[in-house]
């Protein structure tokens, strides 16, 4: 079987089974109890913090852990729109993963779009425009939630140019860094947010945990209540097991950039087969994108089609976002992009990561010219 689904779940890295195990062989400890074995589970808790506040170079106190990206996303957007008494206004942008558009949606506060262009980048013209002529006694305080990496398309987003223009407005920032971490270098003061989701499993660690960089002083109130946990602003009793592995992958992730750098060359040559031999049209070609990331499609090729062609093949590909419990839709992404329909309906994703072979790239294409081959590149032969 060849894996290419990386942007959904990358396969465990053997530190983060590793340092798991460790964990597990402690035995039963809270790492809020104060006795020896509490005080053992409390310093694999921290030694994770700091690992992780080192990847994106951040203190560690400014890591909160929480059970994914979709509930640190939640937390920093409503729990930012909370602490501000819903004096705000939030400026979502038009390629976010559902997590973000949901929970701003729910915010219970006016969300407004920012759009992108047709390279898929945000269109910071028309963000500039807006802040320009903010009304923060009308709309309260804006709040910009962009993410670095796009999950669908790979392509990079401004987000330091984005957020001082909103720091400059008065405003605040929620970067979606959950494909970014462990494929660019993420610093969180570069960055300029005041808030960056991160999550595990995209990067080697284990699915159910994740984390929140939150800027000291940055407005915030916590959604879940109890026993006051995480600074109080995430209650409940931690993942132990869990949460070392996150450290433990994000170490290894940070440690593996060049390598996940060095596979956007095996992904071009890939690229250029594919158009060559299957008439693809490459996503974001020409933008900046994740080294490992490659969106296409094929007008007149459905997206499940292709998706369960390659299944059949044993290769494991995407359609849209793979967080959307199974489901092959049209790409809202692309049609934020300005894509027509028979590309928002042929796209599929190919992702690949620290597992990742060279000829891994050429099996893919393999697959995919002969599964075309059987429909639609026959009927134009």
């Amino acid at each position: 079987m060849i894996y290419a689904d990386y942007n959904a779940t990358a396969p465990m890295r053997p530190e983060a089974r590793e340092a798991m195990l460790a964990a597990l062989d402690l035995g039963a400890a809270n790492p809020s109890s104060v006795h020896r074995a509490g005080r053992t589970a409390r310093a694999v808790v921290e030694r994770a913090r700091a690992q992780i506040g080192g990847a994106i170079g951040s203190r560690a106190e400014d890591i909160l852990f929480t059970s994914g990206g979709t509930e640190s996303l939640a937390l920093a957007i409503q729990g930012a729109v909370q602490a501000l008494d819903g004096k705000a206004t939030l400026i979502v942008s038009a390629i976010e993963h559902e997590a973000a558009t949901k929970a701003a949606g729910f915010a219970g506060v006016p969300v407004e779009t920012a759009y992108v262009l047709a390279s898929g980048q945000v269109d910071l013209d028309d963000l500039k425009t807006r802040l320009s002529a903010w009304d923060k006694a009308l709309k309260g305080t804006p709040v910009l939630v962009l993410m670095l990496a796009n999950n669908e398309t790979g392509i990079l987003q401004p987000v330091a140019e984005a957020a001082a223009m909103v720091r400059g407005a008065g405003g605040l920032t929620v970067c979606d860094a959950v494909q970014g971490l462990g494929k660019v270098q993420v610093n969180a003061a570069l960055l300029g947010a005041d808030f960056v989701a991160l999550s595990a499993h995209k990067i080697g660690g284990p699915q159910g945990v994740g984390a929140l960089w939150h800027r000291a002083g940055a407005p915030l109130k916590a959604l879940l209540h109890g026993g006051g946990q995480e600074r109080g602003l995430r209650s409940g009793t931690e993942n132990v097991a869990g949460i070392a592995g996150f450290g433990a992958a994000a170490e290894a992730a940070v440690r593996d950039l060049p390598k996940y750098a060095a596979l956007a060359k095996h992904r071009d040559t890939m690229e250029a087969r594919l158009k060559a031999e299957g008439g693809v049209t490459v996503i974001g070609e020409a933008s900046p994108r994740l080294a490992g990331t490659s969106n296409f499609a094929r007008p007149g090729f459905r997206a499940e089609t292709q998706v369960m062609a390659m299944d059949l093949a044993g290769v494991c590909v995407s359609a849209g976002s793979a967080c959307s419990s199974g489901k092959v839709k049209r790409s809202l992404v692309l049609m934020a992009m300005g894509a027509d329909d028979s590309l928002a309906e042929s796209a599929i994703r190919t992702s690949f990561g620290w597992g990742t072979k060279p000829e891994d790239f050429e099996r893919v294409a393999d697959a995919w010219l002969e599964a075309a081959r059987r429909t639609v590149l026959k009927e134009t032969a």
